[in-house]
């Protein structure tokens, strides 16, 4: 499909959240011109006749190799299961597992409707294989620990820097430092990472208060709570990505919104792991740039954003009961809000943006009888996705990746080869 794209006659959600009806032209990777478009400037057109176009979702916090554990460790608390059973399987990791689980990732984060993901994970060379093969945005952050280990800390310090560099200049690839949490690196860890990445000008992914443990024992420990000691180095600021972010109160959640923090929500990971239940409308009320986030698969067990809306509104209904908790904070949340934390202008569909989005099939029993095109996406919509655009170029076609199922189901062959090998090794 050439650079420069024509859909006629589509309905399409608007900035305002509106279902629109009419053409959709991109150029150069951008929405162009929207409403009725007069000349063709281009050679490739697709009748968006029952269609609806939305914008990209961005997964904002996941480790996407893990697919290869998905199912692997169930019904476990979240310390018991890193240490028992995600750790030891990853020491045996090596490039072909990287690569292929991640590639597994892309895929499927394309056909369920995302466009853009946030990633901390080891070896960035194969993940950014993978993310340019399949033509998908990703943030990748280079995961690091130090255990409080200075000299493991110079060593990672020396490797983060060379993953900046082999990162940078890469289209749709963003560089990103991604020390792993405050019980597996040092505040002199963090503070390094955060000054490395004002020189590298790349962003931040770091785990933050996601259990009540985590928080208890560092104040314990640190004679000071977590968000004071962050705060104290200038850890938090705009370019950091904080996933989970549960265990807060309100002062510290002001913390956030005052230095501009943006926090990836989890909540079918959080539900599974038992780590709590997010204070989202208090995020929201401050002024938080809440994203969402799937976590890795392993603790999902599915990478789709349309999952985790749904999950999102749901149970802050049920937990608050907040019936009026409603889609369109979700949908932000999934959408526009990711993209303001990656640094782009994305998530929605209007002229001069980046035309990373999907085309839904409307004639689908999902979006039957289709009152509200909104709702029908966050509460509803399930395997309807019949294209998906990552800067004007489409991946998925006709619902499977590059419109090839047969390369679909060899991809997935390879995957289950390599994770059969690593298991039982």
């Amino acid at each position: 499909m050439g650079e420069n794209v024509l859909i006629k006659n589509v309905f399409y959600l608007s900035p305002e959240l509106e279902v629109k009806k009419g053409d959709i032209l991109i150029e150069n990777g951008v929405f162009s011109q929207l409403g009725d478009v007069k000349k063709d400037k281009t050679g490739y057109t697709i009748d968006g006749k029952g269609f609806a176009a939305v914008p990209g979702f961005v997964n904002a916090h996941t480790h996407s190799s893990m697919t290869l554990f998905r199912g692997f460790a169930e019904d476990m608390p979240l310390m018991e299961w890193l240490e028992k059973k995600i750790w030891p399987l990853e020491k045996k990791l090596k490039p072909k597992h990287i690569y292929y689980g991640t590639k597994l990732a892309c895929i499927e984060m394309l056909k369920s409707g995302c466009t853009a993901f946030n990633d901390m994970y080891f070896q960035v060379d194969q993940i950014a294989k993978a993310v340019e093969e399949c033509k998908i945005r990703a943030c990748i952050s280079s995961a690091f620990f130090d255990f409080f280990n200075p000299d493991i800390l110079e060593d990672s310090i020396k490797r983060v820097e060379k993953d900046l560099k082999l990162l940078s200049n890469r289209d749709l690839i963003i560089p990103a430092i991604g020390p792993h949490a405050p019980y597996t690196v040092s505040i002199e860890g963090l503070n390094t990472s955060m000054e490395l990445a004002r020189e590298s000008n790349a962003l931040v992914h770091f785990h933050l208060a996601e259990t009540e443990k985590e928080v208890v024992e560092f104040k314990k420990n640190n004679g000071k709570s977590l968000i004071q000691a962050l705060d104290e180095i200038g850890f938090l600021n705009d370019r950091l990505i904080a996933a989970h972010c549960i265990w807060l109160n309100d002062e510290e959640i002001e913390i956030l919104a005052k230095r501009r923090v943006n926090v990836a929500h989890c909540p079918i990971s959080n539900a599974k792991l038992c780590s709590g239940i997010f204070r989202y409308p208090e995020m929201i009320n401050k002024g938080v740039n809440v994203c969402l986030g799937t976590d890795g698969a392993a603790s999902n067990n599915t990478l789709s954003i349309l999952e985790e809306m749904k999950f999102a509104a749901l149970i802050q209904k049920v937990h608050r009961s907040m019936p009026e908790f409603g889609a369109e904070i979700v949908f932000k949340s999934a959408t526009e809000n990711g993209y303001r934390a990656l640094k782009l202008k994305g998530g929605k569909i209007r002229e001069g943006y980046v035309a990373d989005f999907s085309l839904y099939d409307l004639n689908t029993v999902s979006f039957c009888p289709n009152h509200s095109l909104l709702a029908d996406i966050v509460y509803s919509a399930s395997n309807s996705v019949v294209y998906t655009f990552v800067n004007g170029k489409a991946v998925i076609e006709n619902g499977f990746f590059m419109g090839d199922k047969d390369l679909e189901l060899k991809i997935i062959e390879s995957v289950k080869k390599v994770a059969k090998e690593l298991v039982s090794e």
